[in-house]
């Protein structure tokens, strides 16, 4: 047998291994998947649910689906409590607001980059150094949740408030905005969109994150924009999270002061969010 023989051999060998593994771990990556979504849904964690303004007014195929999702959440993801011990009530609220975002979006992944979410007690002090002309800074921040690589930063005092209290902030909400906003490889407030949607989503957000943008910078006449608020001015990818928020806590207010916004929030996410929240 010739050498290039013997290296086509080679290659071909090495092909079919290739792909006999990529079969080998889609398939026990699925039977997995399949084995988890088998098991029964604690009574205690639709407990849990049944305390957030959300879960108690989805249908009940969205339920279904949606403790399904939260079942697939929780045993794939590493859950570490800082000076805590995390509890299933920790683990369950935050995979339902987690899956919540996703439950009408077609998605291959629930969060597959994602591998830890790491919860404090009570918000986070860091340390943060800027660069601007040569000249370093140190200055600390305040931080209630924080999105970054495969990790998910969440405080927990904050986060069980906010989960079973309507109002205008929801640091989950927040938090995994951030992380939808990335599936498509950029933290720029353009979350994974169909072409056709694309044009239509920059137009509105780009609209309104302009006009903020110019309000928060001279701090006055805020008008309707005082309900998304001075941070959501920061950059695009806060606005997306900001608005996010809004959209799944405030829904009234959302459409009432931005109804285009507020369209674009529900077609992308693909549910009217005024219905998952208690009228009046």
């Amino acid at each position: 047998m010739s050498a290039t023989s013997v290296l086509i051999l080679f290659f071909v060998s090495a092909l079919l291994l290739f792909f006999s593994l990529f079969f080998l771990i889609d398939f026990i990556k699925s039977y997995k998947l399949k084995k988890i979504k088998a098991l029964p849904f604690k009574d205690e964690y639709r407990q849990f649910l049944l305390k957030t303004p959300h879960y108690k007014h989805l249908s009940d195929m969205d339920k279904r689906k949606i403790e399904g999702s939260i079942l697939v959440f929780i045993h794939t993801k590493e859950f570490i409590g800082v000076k805590l011990e995390v509890t299933d009530e920790m683990r369950v609220i935050i995979a339902f607001y987690a899956c919540l975002l996703l439950l009408h979006i077609e998605t291959q992944s629930c969060y597959d980059e994602l591998k830890s979410i790491i919860i404090y007690s009570h918000p986070v002090i860091l340390n943060a150094q800027h660069g601007s002309n040569g000249i370093l800074t140190q200055e600390e921040l305040v931080i209630e949740g924080q999105s970054a690589n495969d990790t998910v930063v969440l405080t927990w005092h904050e986060a069980r408030s906010e989960a079973y209290h309507l109002g205008k902030n929801n640091v989950i909400v927040h938090e995994f905005a951030h992380e939808i906003d990335y599936m498509d490889g950029e933290v720029d407030g353009v979350p994974p969109l169909q072409r056709s949607k694309y044009s239509a989503w920059v137009h509105v957000l780009d609209k309104e994150f302009k006009a903020l943008e110019k309000i928060s910078l001279h701090n006055r006449n805020w008008g309707k924009y005082k309900l998304l608020g001075g941070y959501a001015a920061t950059n695009k990818a806060e606005f997306f999270a900001v608005v996010t928020e809004r959209f799944f806590e405030s829904p009234h207010s959302l459409k009432s002061k931005f109804p285009d916004l507020y369209n674009e929030l529900k077609s992308f996410y693909k549910l009217d969010s005024i219905t998952l929240v208690e009228q009046g």
